[in-house]
């Protein structure tokens, strides 16, 4: 879902249309202008970061800066995905933001022990949100130095 002009962009990967949508409007009004791209599976966030078909235009589909990765989902899971990426050399240093609606402390372990830059609860509505964006674009900034 492009939105802005901006090379570098986010990726949420969220199997949940809603939430999406929620993530995009908050980023929006958080003033948050990054390109976003959104998938709605692991399988796909895999395609997307190699490159693969349908995502094989770099320039519409460019590589993210951010990747914000919904643990629970269909087929390959959160879990697998950042494993994946961190076996990426040349994704090794990509920000991964792991998102969930528990805080299980395994999961966070779990997430920490794979690779997360950081793990965030997933906002129950659009305030929480807001904040949700705010924070990543924080994280983000943080990455770069």
């Amino acid at each position: 879902m492009d939105r802005a002009e901006h090379r570098a962009s986010d990726s949420p990967v969220e199997n949940n249309q809603d939430d999406i949508l929620l993530i995009l409007r908050a980023f929006q009004r958080a003033g948050v202008t990054r390109r976003i791209q959104a998938v709605t599976s692991g399988m796909d966030a895999v395609d997307y970061l190699q490159g693969k078909p349908p995502y094989g235009d770099r320039e519409k589909y460019p590589l993210p800066a951010l990747v914000l990765l919904d643990i629970k989902m269909p087929g390959m899971d959160g879990f697998e995905v950042l494993a994946w990426i961190r076996r990426q050399w040349e994704l090794f240093q990509l920000c991964v933001v792991m998102l969930t609606n528990s805080d299980h402390i395994r999961d966070v372990n779990e997430a920490y022990h794979l690779g997360a830059n950081s793990f965030l609860v997933k906002p129950l509505d659009f305030e929480n949100a807001g904040e949700l964006a705010r924070s990543l674009d924080v994280i983000l900034a943080k990455e770069k130095h």
